[in-house]
């Protein structure tokens, strides 16, 4: 089968086709004909090194969401049959025409939705839905603040507080993100150039700030999470590409009686995965079905073009995903 292999760690140039022995699925496992798969800053870290695959995945092909057809079925697999339509999250080798995985970590996709939207949802809309309603309890009537709304996770996050009727702030590093990202009211939109955002937060919800923080910058953005926060406040750090380390004022956590919680999916135990792909089939596509979400894409692009998607990605100019079409 064809691959995209990192050869060496480094730029988007280590990315290369290569053909690659067809993986077999063991027992409970599952074999996917890969359609389309998507582009994600898990991928771009690996590409450099400094994010391996979990074990069991492969080690030189990244990509960690996919959407296809079984097309081989291991010992035991009952809850499958060969032409299923499925998508889901995988630890890695989502940049191949087949992928193997356990069974139960999948959710069947109905007839109507494209592969290419299909590939744009299980890593955003699972980590946004998994850290702001499983994690946070986000509820109706409350507020959400989305850092890096137009990300992939950004964008699934404002559209999920919509759908449960609770209030969605979102910022951004320029105006025209903030512009297109959907269901974002413009009144809702924060500018932060200057990288500081708190006055503007307390500005919009007449001092008394937000009940739950989505985090995917990270970095000195946490000490001001706290300053939005009301009393029994949650923030969930997703993402650290505003820097791993920051400064925060334990006596306001205290104070506030906050809740500040770091996740990750990539490195979760099996059980939790099923959880996952069961949430996914069950609460979230649904809200597909019924027009409530939708997948944000960027542009799609082939397989080929890998190399290409993560120059795109990188440059921190998109709006959603990039989404790899394998033919």
């Amino acid at each position: 089968m064809r691959a995209v292999v990192i050869r060496e760690p480094g730029g988007p140039e280590v990315l290369e086709i290569q053909d690659v022995p067809a993986p077999v699925p063991s027992r409970g496992e599952v074999r996917v004909r890969v359609r389309a798969t998507a582009v994600n800053r898990a991928d771009i870290l690996q590409r450099f090194g400094h994010y391996p695959a979990p074990a069991g995945s492969p080690v030189d092909i990244p990509g960690i969401e996919i959407a296809g057809e079984v097309d081989a079925l291991g010992e035991g697999v009952d809850e499958l049959r060969l032409g299923d339509r499925v998508l889901g999250l995988v630890g890695g080798g989502g940049y191949a025409e087949q992928v193997v995985l356990h069974a139960r970590t999948l959710a069947r996709l109905g007839e109507v939705m494209a592969f290419t939207d299909a590939a744009a949802i299980p890593e955003a809309f699972l980590t946004a839905w998994d850290a702001v309603v499983s994690q946070a309890q986000l509820s109706a009537g409350e507020t959400l603040l989305v850092h890096a709304a137009a990300s992939g996770v950004g964008t699934a996050a404002v559209q999920i507080a919509n759908a449960i009727g609770a209030r969605a702030i979102g910022t951004a590093r320029t105006r025209d993100k903030l512009q297109r990202v959907p269901g974002l009211a413009a009144a809702n939109g924060i500018c932060v150039e200057d990288g500081t955002f708190a006055a503007q937060v307390l500005a919009q919800t007449g001092g008394k700030g937000v009940d739950v923080v989505l985090d995917l910058v990270g970095g000195g953005y946490v000490a001001q999470d706290l300053d939005c926060i009301k009393t029994l406040g949650r923030i969930i750090v997703v993402g650290v590409i505003g820097g791993s380390e920051a400064t925060v004022d334990l006596g306001a956590l205290l104070r506030k009686r906050a809740l500040l919680r770091g996740t990750m999916l990539r490195s979760r135990p099996l059980e939790e995965k099923i959880q996952l792909a069961q949430t996914l089939e069950r609460r979230l596509l649904p809200l597909f079905a019924l027009g409530r979400l939708r997948p944000v894409i960027d542009r799609v692009l082939r397989l080929e073009e890998a190399s290409q998607a993560h120059r795109i990605v990188q440059s921190n100019k998109t709006l959603g995903k990039v989404v790899l079409e394998v033919s």
